[in-house]
């Protein structure tokens, strides 16, 4: 069978030849995968490991997790870029990301690391000043501090009782941010109520500086269901620093998020 066309000028594949050249890529490919996943079990992890996460996830539960690993795997590079835009992890070249929310994309693999839990709180200050709130609607009291992008007319709070009936409020605030941190910060200072996720404000709560205002509630500016998950893209093989690092968080992090713990959620 002829495999190739040449001329004194030009070399080409024939139809037949382009056939065999994917066959025989694919079955490369496929020994490569299997000379990895078994070098894994007796070669220490190496290389360079290109990772991608949120800022402040990234600054509070990512960036003081890596001395620890690169403790553990001294032969591993960490490259670490933190930032809330959307990242292509195939045209960038990452090899991990971090992402909380709703995967639509297709082209990755992902796997769950923690729920991501949302709390209505205020500062103890806050609520000694203004009161409580006992039932969802009595927020519509209250100063309602909320993500920029929520901005431009009501805010629309959603929250879902111990029961499961859905509750949709229209709240009101007098400060919008874009960042995290910076809710998190009026909320300490005892400016307004916040919806912020457990891994930003569970310690707070935990030190009793934070107070949820409504334990057992599922609390959500956005969808229900939503996690942290560890993504990376299919058409790579899990590297062995790959599977090391995600492994690492699961570890880490716990059954039980350990910025949860002790909370009544």
């Amino acid at each position: 069978m002829r495999l190739l066309d040449r001329t004194t000028r030009r070399l080409a594949l024939t139809e037949a030849g382009r056939l065999y050249h994917e066959s025989a890529s694919r079955v490369l490919a496929d020994m490569e995968a299997a000379n990895q996943a078994v070098s894994r079990f007796e070669a220490a992890p190496r290389g360079t490991l290109r990772l991608n996460t949120g800022v402040v996830f990234g600054r509070l539960h990512i960036a003081p997790a890596l001395p620890e690993f690169l403790r553990r795997y001294p032969e591993i590079i960490i490259d670490l870029t933190l930032t809330d835009n959307y990242v292509d992890l195939v045209e960038e070249g990452a090899d991990l990301a971090i992402r909380i929310g709703e995967l639509r994309d297709s082209a990755l693999i992902a796997r769950k690391l923690a729920p991501n839990r949302r709390i209505i709180c205020a500062s103890p200050a806050y609520f000694e000043a203004h009161g409580r709130p006992e039932k969802p609607t009595d927020l519509c009291q209250h100063n309602c501090l909320a993500y920029k992008y929520q901005a431009g007319g009501k805010l629309a709070w959603r929250l879902r009782a111990p029961d499961g009936e859905d509750h949709t409020l229209a709240v009101e605030g007098n400060l919008y941010v874009n960042n995290a941190d910076a809710l998190h910060a009026a909320a300490l200072e005892g400016l307004g109520i916040v919806i912020l996720p457990s891994w930003v404000v569970g310690p707070d709560i935990q030190a009793g500086k934070l107070c949820n205002a409504f334990p057992g509630w599922q609390v959500t500016p956005t969808a229900m269901d939503t996690a942290i998950y560890a993504v990376y893209p299919h058409n790579r093989h899990l590297s062995p620093r790959v599977r090391a690092f995600i492994d690492y968080l699961v570890e880490i992090i716990g059954p039980r998020p350990y910025w949860e713990a002790g909370l009544e959620l």
